[in-house]
């Protein structure tokens, strides 16, 4: 998987816990997800944000590598 791939899934599973916790424990866990989803926006113009600097530092490729050649 690629950082983006992965950014994909833990924006989405912070989004659903946060909604999850807002709706069942206390409405302040939505600041959660309002907070995931600004980041995304953000990351959209400019093309970083934290998360991708910590999955890089942890050795997820940016892109993902070519399948072999099998013959």
């Amino acid at each position: 998987m690629t950082v983006d791939r992965y950014l994909g899934l833990i924006a989405g599973t912070l989004v659903l816990t946060g909604l999850g916790l807002g709706l069942y424990w206390h409405p302040y866990w939505l600041a959660l997800p309002a907070f995931v989803s600004l980041n995304l926006i953000q990351s959209a113009f400019t093309n970083w944000c934290p998360m991708m600097t910590i999955l890089r530092r942890l050795g997820v490729p940016d892109v993902a590598e070519p399948a072999s050649r099998q013959g």
